[in-house]
Formats: C-alpha cells, structure tokens, sequence
C-alpha cells in the first residue's frame, strides 16, 4: 500500500525519494534610476530686514497701552530736544554775528574812513605848509606827521583783521606801496619849496595826482569793502529764528496733546513730568522770543541812528577835506590846472572845489536829518554856519587871487586870522564832534543788542535736556501702572 504524506513539505526540502527544489525568494521592485548629473541645492528662505521687523514690532507694541506710551514718551523726548539744538544752533550763529558787528566789522569799518580821512587831512595839510614856504609852521608839519602815522596805524591793524587773499588784504597792500611814495614826492616838493625851486609846486602836484586818483580811490574801497562786511553782519544777527519758533509752538502742542491724553485716561488733573517738560519748553520759546526781539530792536537802533550817521558824517568830513585840499592846491597852482565844462573852462583846482562844497552840503542836510537828540544836532548844525562863512571867505579870497592880488588871496586863505583855514578847523572840529557822539551811541545801542542774546544758547540746550527727562519720566510714571 502506498503511502501519502499528511502535509505538503518545507519549501526547500525535497519529499522522500525525489530531488530537492529550490525555494522562490520574494523580491522588492528594482529602484528607479538616479538621474545624472549634480543635485540641485534647496533655496533658502528669504530673512526679513530689520527695518521690517522693527516695524512690525512697532505694530504690536502699538496695540497695547504700555507700547504706546513708550512711543509718545519717545517723540516727546525727541522733539523737545530738537527744539533745543534749533534754538541753541539759530542763536549762536546771531550772537556771533551781533559780537562781529560790534567788535570786528564796525570798528574795521571805522578804521577804513579814518584811513581815508588821514590820508586826505595829510595831503591837505601838505599843501597848506607848502603854501607857507620856506616858514612852514610846526603845526602844519605835525599835522601832516600825525595824519602819515594815524594812516600807517590803522592800515597795520586793517591787515591784522583782514583774511589772507581777500580783497580787503589786497587793498592794505597797495595803500602800503604807495604811501612810502606820496611821502618821497611831498618831502621832494618841500625840498625844492624852501631852496625857491618853482619844480616843487609840480612835486606836489605830483603828489596831489598821485594821492588823488590811486591812494583815496584804494582807501574808498577799503571802506566799502568794510562796509558791506558790516551789513552782512547786520543781516545774520537780525533774521527772526523762524525755524526754532515753529518746532517750540509744535512742541507745546504735542506736549499738551499728551497730558489732554493722559488725563482722559486716568482722570488725573496732572502729570508732574510733562508738565515739567512743558515749562521748560515754554520758558526756552518765551526766552528766544523775547531776548531775539530785544536784541534785533537794539541792532536795529544802533544801525539807524548809528552806522547810518557815521557813514553820513565820515562822508561829509571826508568832503570838507578834499575841499580844504582843492582850496589850497588853487593857489598852488596858479592856474596852471584848467578843466572845460560845456563850453567853459575853468580853474581844475577851484571847480573841484565847488563840487566838494555841494557834497559836504548835502552830507551836512542829511546828518541833520537823522541826528535823534540834541548832542548829535548841534554840531551839525554849528558845522553848518562853519560851512557857510567857508563859502563866503573863499569867494572873497578867490576874488582878490583873479584880480591879481596873489598874497592878499594867500592870506584869507592860511593866514592867522579870518581866512579860510578857521572854517574848515571849525567844520571839521564839529564833525570829529558828532562822529564821537555817533559812535556812543552806536556801541550802546549794538552792546545792548549783543547782550540781550547773551546765555540763550547754552540755556536752551541745557532746559531742553531737562524737558526731555521730564517727558521721560512722566510717560515712565504711566508704565510703572501697567507692572
């Protein structure tokens, strides 16, 4: 009987009396082929800026209280402080200006009219002593020393105070050029006069010219250039801070805008820091304020009833020389200068003369005009008369010289008693009068305006830091509720 296996066999092992078979092994799917080639790197993300996130920090910090009050006490702080850097920047430049106009401009400025009006008082002084001949007083030749030293002086001190390159500088330059050769030419004709050498009336016609037509035109520039160095000044100090005045009114508004805000928050009436900030605030507006208004009407003042009269005087007295110059230079001459005018001709020395005269009659009208009191008035106003018997001397004087008459001329002219050389000492004695008076009057009325600006910077900045704490530590006060 044949017998049959209860179960199949073990895969792998082979049934009694047959052959082994191997066993079939369960096998995964082939993997697909990797691409060639190198693999392609994953982009990172993009990172945010960090302008980006602070503003969105900012957001979020907005939407609480604590981070709002963090932000107003912020701006506060920062504009309280701006307001203060304005204010300090704006007044330091026009308390430095008004200190220029004072110190610098207005005496350089001087310095150049006295320059110019030694200058012409020398030559002026030249021809008189030249006139006396071989007896040339004392006096004159002092005269014509001190007017040469006064001249060398200031022109020292102009170059001390001028910038290097500048037209001013160079002006000095040539004044200091040519001076040393008006002398030469003067002493030359001083020379030749006494020995009785008729070549040294054209010495000092010479150095009549010379005079004349290069140094008092270089001297005019001087004063010019001064002079509008001097309005520059004015022009920077007066300016109202229109820049500090705006950010101070922006600052009271924002600053009451906070307490408005915090009192509707927390019913309190006040808060002790922001109302500190807001005093300190409002004392540096009402301080720039005032002191700038103080300070612009003095600057103001010391222009128009100061600067505007000395320039008004120094040309009238500059006048009144060339003219006493021109007097002198007629007799000097002896006709030999002639100019034409229309279809006539006249003597050069006398027709200039007469223009001077115009000039320092016109200069005489307008100093009376703005003279304010009465120690400016009566000089003038003496000068005035001077001026007149002046025009009637000479006339006469004149008179005597186209009759023939040459030493009678010569006498009303420099002699010792009613000529012409009193009325010209009296004219100019007046006007050194009234410049005098002018020039207090200008130094107490810009020292004033200096000093109204004095503290103001630094005062700002330091209140304006004060206000800025102040702000900080109100708004501090507010978050210490929210711990």
């Amino acid at each position: 009987m044949t017998h049959t296996p209860n179960s199949a066999a073990p895969p792998g092992t082979a049934a009694p009396g047959l052959p082994a078979v191997p066993a079939q092994r369960a096998t995964a799917p082939a993997p697909a082929p990797a691409p060639s080639g190198p693999a392609s790197p994953t982009p990172p993300a993009a990172r945010r800026t960090a302008f980006a996130e602070g503003a969105d920090r900012l957001r979020r910090a907005a939407t609480t209280e604590p981070g709002r009050l963090r932000i107003i006490g912020a701006v506060l702080a920062a504009l309280v402080l701006a307001f203060g850097a304005v204010t300090a920047w704006q007044m330091t430049d026009r308390a430095a200006a008004a200190d220029d106009v004072l110190t610098s401009s207005q005496p350089l400025t001087s310095d150049a009219a006295d320059i110019y009006r030694s200058l012409a008082d020398a030559n002026t002084a030249a021809s008189s002593g030249f006139l006396a001949g071989g007896q040339e007083t004392a006096a004159s030749r002092d005269r014509y020393e001190n007017d040469i030293r006064t001249a060398a002086a200031k022109l020292v001190n102009a170059a001390a105070n001028s910038d290097p390159g500048s037209s001013s500088a160079e002006t000095i330059t040539e004044l200091n050029r040519l001076l040393p050769e008006y002398k030469g030419l003067v002493e030359r004709a001083r020379t030749y006069n006494r020995q009785g050498f008729p070549v040294g009336g054209a010495y000092l016609r010479y150095a009549n010219e010379k005079m004349q037509q290069e140094m008092l035109p270089a001297a005019e520039k001087l004063y010019t250039t001064e002079n509008r160095r001097l309005r520059s000044d004015y022009a920077d100090a007066t300016p109202y801070p229109w820049a500090a005045m705006a950010l101070g009114l922006a600052v009271l508004a924002v600053l009451a805008w906070a307490q408005r805000r915090t009192y509707l928050r927390t019913h309190r009436v006040l808060n002790h820091g922001l109302v500190a900030a807001t005093a300190a605030a409002a004392v540096v507006l009402l301080w720039l304020t005032a002191g700038h208004t103080l300070s612009r009407s003095n600057l103001n003042d010391s222009y128009d009833h100061g600067v505007r009269s000395l320039d008004v005087l120094h040309d009238a007295r500059i006048a009144s020389l060339k003219a006493r110059g021109n007097e002198n230079l007629t007799l000097v001459a002896r006709g030999a200068e002639t100019t034409k005018v229309g279809e006539e001709t006249y003597d050069a020395y006398d027709y200039d003369f007469g223009r001077d005269m115009d000039v320092l009659a016109k200069g005489l009208a307008r100093a009376e005009r703005l003279a304010d009191d009465d120690s400016g008035a009566e000089p003038v106003t003496s000068a005035v008369s001077n001026m007149t018997e002046w025009k009637k001397r000479h006339a006469a004087a004149r008179e005597q010289d186209e009759n023939g008459n040459y030493q009678q001329a010569l006498d009303m002219v420099i002699g010792p008693k009613g000529a012409t050389g009193e009325c010209f000492d009296s004219v100019d004695k007046n006007l050194a009068t009234a410049l005098a008076h002018e020039e207090t009057e200008f130094r107490q009325a810009a020292g004033d305006g200096r000093d109204a600006l004095t503290g103001l910077p630094l005062g700002a900045a330091g209140l304006a830091v004060l206000g800025a704490a102040g702000a900080v530590l109100g708004i501090g006060r507010r978050l210490s509720e929210y711990r």
